[in-house]
């Protein structure tokens, strides 16, 4: 050991930790719990989506509906009857990890008189929910392994409604051609909205002839947004963005997701956290920090089973977007 100008330099062949034994005692195990529920509900989508069991492993095959069975007429009294079948295609969700860290410094927590735990816990939550919805709605930063974000997949499939400043929204939403009927024409009903929250007022702006909104009645029931009888949400964990879609409906059903790892958590009080160029933002041992880690796996699907309305799986896609226009 040597010291130089007050700072000790330590070398070891080991870096130590406190594990998760030592951290238990901070973060109870129900909290962990309360954090993915937490995440779950602050994320628009897993809160629309579908839930399957947790996974047991990496990756898990789900059979897919890709050819119905087709009946026929019988010619006559001897005609022959033909036969058919009916075929499944495997499509996979792979759990992918998901994490942050949050670096305190020792002192700070020392000369708390609040609960630090309580004021990071809703911050965690915001995180998770931001980056599952943004991965899945938009493919920001979605891993290679996930299907295409929802966004990219309806505008493949022709499914998006481009929104101008003279349009009629109403309209462009509910009518012939609509968002709604773009998922109708398809063999889905939609069960969700996710929306930027500047639709809100767009929203409540719509006057019949006479002046009157039409959805005062409607569209809030007990400050609770629906349209056509769906829930509406305007996620607020900054994910949406509205420079590619000011509207996703769709049947949210068809969207699944799996959890292979709850929210764990370390308490590290030594080591680097570097920053993406590969400098170093804290050294904890030198700068006497903190740094918990939160992690989850979490993985996602689109089965998109064949139906009776459209057989093409290009031109088939249970979710449509208003797009701000040009």
């Amino acid at each position: 050991m040597r010291f130089k100008k007050n700072f000790l330099t330590m070398f070891t062949e080991d870096a130590q930790l406190i594990d998760r034994s030592g951290a238990e005692a901070l973060i109870p195990e129900e909290r962990s719990n309360e954090i993915i529920q937490g995440a779950i509900e602050n994320s628009t989508v897993l809160t629309y989506a579908r839930k399957l069991p947790n996974m047991a492993s990496k990756t898990y095959k789900m059979p897919v509906l890709s050819m119905l069975p087709i009946a026929y007429f019988v010619n006559g009294d001897n005609g022959q009857k033909k036969t058919t079948k009916q075929a499944w295609e495997n499509k996979a969700i792979t759990a992918e990890e998901i994490a942050v860290i949050v670096p305190i410094p020792q002192a700070v927590l020392d000369d708390s008189d609040y609960d630090i735990w309580e004021q990071v816990k809703p911050r965690v939550v915001e995180a998770f929910g931001n980056k599952i919805d943004g991965a899945i709605m938009f493919g920001v930063d979605k891993p290679t392994s996930w299907p295409q974000d929802l966004v990219a997949g309806a505008t493949a499939a022709g499914n998006t409604v481009d929104l101008g400043a003279s349009d009629n929204i109403y309209d462009k939403i509910m009518g012939e051609g609509g968002v709604i009927a773009k998922c109708e024409e398809e063999g889905y009903f939609v069960t969700g909205h996710a929306a930027d929250i500047s639709m809100r007022s767009k929203l409540r702006g719509l006057k019949d002839t006479t002046g009157n909104p039409i959805f005062v009645s409607s569209i809030q029931q007990g400050g609770a947004y629906t349209l056509d009888g769906s829930p509406m949400n305007f996620p607020r964990n900054g994910a949406f963005d509205k420079t590619k879609a000011l509207m996703i409906s769709g049947d949210f059903q068809q969207a699944v997701y799996s959890i292979r790892q709850d929210i764990s958590f370390q308490l590290f009080t030594d080591g680097v956290i570097q920053n993406s160029d590969g400098s170093i933002a804290y050294n904890l041992l030198q700068q006497d920090m903190v740094a918990l880690r939160a992690v989850m796996r979490i993985g996602w699907q689109l089965p998109n089973p064949i139906n009776g309305l459209q057989k093409d799986e290009a031109k088939r896609y249970p979710f449509a977007i208003l797009k701000p226009g040009k």
